[in-house]
Protein backbone atom coordinates (compact mmCIF):
# COMPACT_ATOMS: atom_id res chain seq x y z
CA UNK A 1 0.00 0.00 0.00
CA UNK A 2 1.21 3.54 -0.88
CA UNK A 3 1.64 5.94 1.59
CA UNK A 4 -0.29 9.70 0.52
CA UNK A 5 2.72 12.09 1.00
CA UNK A 6 0.99 15.49 2.29
CA UNK A 7 1.05 18.25 -0.10
CA UNK A 8 3.67 21.04 0.31
CA UNK A 9 2.49 24.94 -1.89
CA UNK A 10 5.18 25.98 -3.11
CA UNK A 11 4.16 29.69 -3.00
CA UNK A 12 3.62 29.16 0.81
CA UNK A 13 7.00 27.98 1.49
CA UNK A 14 8.38 30.89 -0.57
CA UNK A 15 5.71 33.32 1.20
CA UNK A 16 7.38 32.11 4.65
CA UNK A 17 11.38 32.21 3.60
CA UNK A 18 10.22 35.82 2.65
CA UNK A 19 8.73 36.58 6.05
CA UNK A 20 11.59 35.25 7.62
CA UNK A 21 14.59 32.72 6.14
CA UNK A 22 14.25 29.54 7.56
CA UNK A 23 10.35 29.67 8.09
CA UNK A 24 9.38 28.10 4.46
CA UNK A 25 11.93 25.49 5.38
CA UNK A 26 10.11 25.01 9.04
CA UNK A 27 6.83 24.47 6.60
CA UNK A 28 8.15 22.08 4.46
CA UNK A 29 9.51 19.84 7.81
CA UNK A 30 12.85 20.57 6.52
CA UNK A 31 13.95 21.62 10.26
CA UNK A 32 17.85 21.09 10.12
CA UNK A 33 17.99 23.97 7.16
CA UNK A 34 15.27 25.77 8.73
CA UNK A 35 17.11 26.59 11.98
CA UNK A 36 20.17 26.88 10.63
CA UNK A 37 19.07 29.20 7.90
CA UNK A 38 17.19 31.40 11.03
CA UNK A 39 20.70 31.13 13.19
CA UNK A 40 22.43 32.66 10.03
CA UNK A 41 19.52 35.16 10.37
CA UNK A 42 19.85 36.25 13.53
CA UNK A 43 23.51 36.41 13.38
CA UNK A 44 23.64 38.82 10.22
CA UNK A 45 20.70 41.05 11.70
CA UNK A 46 22.58 41.01 14.53
CA UNK A 47 25.78 42.39 13.42
CA UNK A 48 24.77 44.29 10.44
CA UNK A 49 22.20 46.68 12.25
CA UNK A 50 19.76 45.70 8.83
CA UNK A 51 16.51 45.69 11.01
CA UNK A 52 17.92 49.45 12.43
CA UNK A 53 18.79 50.48 8.98
CA UNK A 54 15.40 49.61 7.44
CA UNK A 55 13.03 51.38 10.18
CA UNK A 56 14.90 54.10 9.27
CA UNK A 57 14.73 53.84 6.35
CA UNK A 58 10.98 53.79 6.03
CA UNK A 59 10.75 56.51 8.48
CA UNK A 60 12.87 58.56 5.45
CA UNK A 61 16.09 59.31 7.67
CA UNK A 62 18.28 57.79 5.25
CA UNK A 63 21.47 59.33 6.35
CA UNK A 64 21.10 57.72 9.56
CA UNK A 65 20.09 53.98 7.37
CA UNK A 66 23.56 54.99 5.94
CA UNK A 67 25.38 55.44 9.23
CA UNK A 68 24.07 52.54 11.15
CA UNK A 69 24.20 49.64 8.85
CA UNK A 70 27.59 47.87 8.83
CA UNK A 71 27.67 46.44 4.88
CA UNK A 72 30.25 44.03 5.66
CA UNK A 73 28.16 41.71 7.25
CA UNK A 74 24.98 43.17 5.68
CA UNK A 75 26.70 41.64 2.28
CA UNK A 76 25.67 38.53 3.11
CA UNK A 77 21.87 39.00 3.88
CA UNK A 78 21.22 38.89 0.10
CA UNK A 79 22.28 35.72 -0.54
CA UNK A 80 20.61 34.22 2.21
CA UNK A 81 17.54 35.44 1.44
CA UNK A 82 17.49 34.77 -1.93
CA UNK A 83 18.69 31.28 -0.93
CA UNK A 84 16.33 30.54 1.09
CA UNK A 85 13.04 31.67 -0.75
CA UNK A 86 14.83 29.56 -3.81
CA UNK A 87 15.08 26.38 -1.58
CA UNK A 88 11.93 26.53 -0.15
CA UNK A 89 9.95 26.91 -3.44
CA UNK A 90 12.18 24.24 -4.55
CA UNK A 91 11.91 21.38 -1.72
CA UNK A 92 8.19 22.21 -2.22
CA UNK A 93 8.10 21.27 -5.70
CA UNK A 94 10.56 18.28 -5.09
CA UNK A 95 8.24 17.16 -2.51
CA UNK A 96 5.15 16.93 -5.04
CA UNK A 97 6.80 16.51 -7.78
CA UNK A 98 9.62 13.12 -7.23
CA UNK A 99 9.60 10.53 -9.90
CA UNK A 100 9.93 6.86 -8.94
CA UNK A 101 13.53 7.07 -8.28
CA UNK A 102 13.32 10.05 -5.85
CA UNK A 103 14.87 12.86 -8.24
CA UNK A 104 13.40 16.23 -8.83
CA UNK A 105 13.62 16.61 -12.83
CA UNK A 106 15.06 20.17 -12.44
CA UNK A 107 14.95 23.48 -10.04
CA UNK A 108 12.82 26.19 -10.99
CA UNK A 109 13.68 30.09 -11.05
CA UNK A 110 17.18 29.60 -10.09
CA UNK A 111 17.89 32.65 -12.71
CA UNK A 112 15.63 34.83 -10.99
CA UNK A 113 17.01 34.13 -7.54
CA UNK A 114 20.56 34.25 -8.55
CA UNK A 115 19.94 37.73 -10.29
CA UNK A 116 18.03 38.69 -7.13
CA UNK A 117 21.01 38.01 -4.91
CA UNK A 118 23.34 40.19 -7.36
CA UNK A 119 21.07 42.81 -7.89
CA UNK A 120 20.24 43.23 -3.75
CA UNK A 121 24.09 43.32 -3.26
CA UNK A 122 24.71 45.69 -5.70
CA UNK A 123 22.05 47.81 -4.46
CA UNK A 124 24.05 47.81 -1.44
CA UNK A 125 26.07 49.86 -2.77
CA UNK A 126 25.02 52.26 -5.21
CA UNK A 127 24.50 55.10 -2.41
CA UNK A 128 28.34 55.20 -3.25
CA UNK A 129 27.96 56.85 -6.22
CA UNK A 130 28.75 60.58 -6.26
CA UNK A 131 26.76 61.39 -9.35
CA UNK A 132 23.63 60.49 -7.64
CA UNK A 133 23.57 63.45 -5.54
CA UNK A 134 23.25 65.52 -8.83
CA UNK A 135 19.79 63.97 -9.96
CA UNK A 136 17.07 64.34 -7.74
CA UNK A 137 15.16 61.83 -9.76
CA UNK A 138 17.65 58.66 -9.01
CA UNK A 139 17.29 59.94 -5.21
CA UNK A 140 15.44 56.08 -4.49
CA UNK A 141 18.39 54.68 -5.27
CA UNK A 142 20.70 56.38 -2.93
CA UNK A 143 18.86 54.24 -0.24
CA UNK A 144 20.02 51.02 1.28
CA UNK A 145 16.95 49.15 1.13
CA UNK A 146 15.13 50.77 -1.53
CA UNK A 147 18.17 50.37 -3.85
CA UNK A 148 18.34 46.76 -3.70
CA UNK A 149 15.43 45.67 -3.46
CA UNK A 150 15.08 47.94 -7.14
CA UNK A 151 18.12 46.30 -8.29
CA UNK A 152 17.28 42.99 -7.04
CA UNK A 153 14.00 42.70 -9.34
CA UNK A 154 15.42 44.44 -12.15
CA UNK A 155 18.30 41.76 -12.34
CA UNK A 156 15.82 38.86 -10.88
CA UNK A 157 13.79 39.50 -13.95
CA UNK A 158 16.99 39.69 -16.06
CA UNK A 159 17.89 36.36 -14.52
CA UNK A 160 14.22 35.03 -15.02
CA UNK A 161 14.13 36.08 -18.75
CA UNK A 162 17.79 34.31 -19.18
CA UNK A 163 16.79 31.36 -17.72
CA UNK A 164 13.34 30.59 -19.90
CA UNK A 165 15.82 31.33 -22.85
CA UNK A 166 18.02 28.88 -21.62
CA UNK A 167 15.27 26.13 -21.06
CA UNK A 168 13.67 26.72 -24.54
CA UNK A 169 13.93 23.76 -26.93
Amino acid sequence: MRHRREYKSPYAAAVWSMVLPGFGQLYNKDYIIGFVLLGFEFLINLYSNLNLALVHSFTGDFAQAHSVIDYSWGMFYPSLYAFSIWQAFNAAKAHNDKDFDGMQKRTYHTGFFIGLAVGMDCGLFWHEFEFLKKYQTLRILDMPVFSGLTFGILLGLLGNCIEKTMYRK
